[in-house]
């Protein structure tokens, strides 16, 4: 399971159509398709019932949801502690070795 899966999951189940949910992440419709195919697979089950106007979701998919934006949200909360990690590194003085010659 892969972070862009879920974040592909989620956008789909807040646009309602694949094609919107990729135009909101900046992917084509078929790798939005392909991301929830996959996460489908791994996961085992159906999590959007497919129609021509859009999708909805199945009642694992809306199992699936919430723990879905929790993993998401501990990824954004992941990279927010090395970003501020970094950024308190690099204000840091740096001292300078000396070495005896």
């Amino acid at each position: 399971m892969h972070e862009r899966e879920l974040k592909a999951f989620v956008a789909v189940v807040e646009a309602g159509r694949m094609d919107r949910a990729a135009s909101s992440l900046g992917y084509s419709q078929p790798a939005i398709s392909y991301q929830i195919k996959c996460l489908e697979q791994e996961l085992g089950t159906r999590l959007f019932s497919r129609y021509p106007d859009g999708v909805q979701l199945t009642q694992d998919g809306a199992m699936v949801l919430p723990a879905a934006r929790a993993v998401l949200a501990l990824f954004e909360g992941i990279k927010d502690v090395t970003v501020r990690a970094a950024s308190v590194e690099s204000a840091r003085p740096r001292s300078r070795r000396v070495t005896g010659s």
